[in-house]
């Protein structure tokens, strides 16, 4: 999605170090289902990805997996490429687990032997390679694990579980989506809905939930300027508009070190910056592509309001005709991500004491990444939400990186790569242990 850079890290000074062996006394199980299974079908999703709203192959493989499940229901094209499992088992509360699907338009580098080599045509039209530089792989294939174990534990649980697989987490789009086709009126409404993030910044065998904010809002915004094409050596006949756009690109920072509160976060980036064909011609229009995170609705509104006022005075002081002003859209937009602090609280605890000592860590906001989760635990639901974070790198990389080895990259990048067998079975078992707590009898 556009957005993970990717989420936290935990408390500083957390060495680099696994903690002792997981305690659940379902851990043997879903190890030795990561050896039958769950390790092929991480290989299957992560060498095959594809694009937002085009995870046609990964629901269809999401789809049969769960309804090899024991007592699962299966619905498909939920939200376009979405799917739904229903796990029923007595009365209870009804629990919704989450995991995104979507991979990005990035050439894996990461020299696996199983890198990406594929290729896709997006909904925009534009065909590019593709991977799953962000983990999607390992969420999805920990809900198949987590399904299987739950499946089998039902002398533990009371209650239902929704399993959503949800498209278009990458252009913040799939979750709204599914909401608008019917999922909270088709199916079982969630009383709780818990979702997790593999993290490339926390080592494996580390977990780690905030209490209250876990990801930032993210807007994209799309700036058109439009100016008055002419030759390149009589710029004075015309209106250039990447010479307008630029001034533009420097002054939107003016919003965050002169406008923004110090201490209310924010950030605007330019990600694109596209005008021209040829070196003579100055062209009538450039385009813009920027995305803005927040920690507020209040710092939000102020930032976007701020883009439109600097656009169009940027514009006006170059000569601009007010029928000529930049035109600013916002094409996709996800609020804030909060926790519901009391589940926070209660979750935090029961995993600590589930995964053993040292597995759950402290949470801490280190970056603005966004997450499309909070539309299915918008207030208006009142469905308390709960997303958490698994550590997703091997402890001897991050020690390598420290002494001047390889460093360990960041998510949306080609050289982005994840432990997988430890990162799977971790989510499967937090993921399995949350749900437990939630149904208990």
């Amino acid at each position: 999605m556009l957005r993970k850079g990717v989420l936290l890290s935990a408390a500083a000074g957390l060495m680099a170090t696994a903690p002792a062996a997981a305690a659940p006394d379902y851990a043997g199980a879903i190890k030795a289902d990561y050896d039958k299974s769950l390790g092929a079908l991480w290989d299957h999703f992560h060498r095959n990805p594809e694009l937002s709203f085009r995870e046609f192959n990964t629901a269809a493989r999401m789809a049969k997996e769960l309804r090899a499940v024991p007592g699962m229901v299966v619905t498909e094209k939920v939200g376009q490429t979405g799917v739904v499992g229903v796990l029923k088992n007595g009365d209870g509360p009804v629990v919704l687990v989450r995991a995104d699907m979507d991979g990005l338009p990035v050439e894996e580098k990461s020299g696996l032997a199983n890198a990406s080599k594929a290729r896709q045509v997006g909904v925009d039209g534009v065909e590019n390679p593709v991977m799953h530089a962000c983990g999607h792989d390992v969420h999805i294939t920990s809900m198949i694990g987590t399904a299987r174990q739950l499946a089998a534990m039902k002398d533990r649980w009371k209650g239902t579980v929704l399993f959503i697989v949800q498209p278009a987490e990458e252009r913040v789009g799939g979750a709204a989506a599914m909401l608008k086709d019917g999922l909270y009126t088709r199916f079982p409404k969630p009383d709780y809905a818990v979702a997790f993030h593999v993290a490339a910044e926390l080592p494996t065998g580390h977990i780690a939930a905030a209490e209250g904010i876990q990801y930032s809002s993210a807007d994209s915004v799309d700036i058109k300027v439009n100016g008055i094409g002419t030759h390149g050596a009589a710029p004075h006949l015309g209106k250039d508009p990447i010479y307008i756009a630029s001034q533009i690109v420097v002054a939107l920072q003016g919003i965050i070190s002169r406008e923004k509160g110090p201490l209310e976060p924010g950030v605007i980036t330019v990600g694109a910056f596209h005008s021209g064909t040829k070196h003579n011609i100055i062209s009538d229009q450039a385009n813009l592509q920027v995305t803005v995170r927040a920690n507020s609705r209040e710092t939000r509104d102020l930032l976007i309001d701020s883009i439109k006022r600097v656009a169009a005075n940027v514009a006006r002081t170059n000569g601009v005709p007010e029928d000529k002003l930049p035109e600013v859209t916002v094409s996709e937009s996800t609020p804030v991500t909060i926790n519901d602090a009391a589940l926070a609280r209660r979750l935090n605890s029961a995993l600590s004491k589930e995964l053993g000592d040292g597995v759950v860590v402290p949470f801490r906001q280190t970056n603005m990444g966004a997450e499309d989760f909070s539309y299915f635990v918008d207030p208006s639901y009142n469905i308390p939400g709960y997303y958490f974070a698994v550590g997703g790198t091997n402890p001897a990389w991050i020690d390598a990186a420290k002494k001047g080895g390889p460093a360990v990259s960041g998510h949306h990048s080609g050289l982005f790569k994840i432990d997988p067998e430890p990162s799977v079975r971790l989510g499967t078992e937090a993921m399995t242990a949350a749900v437990i707590e939630l149904l208990k009898p």
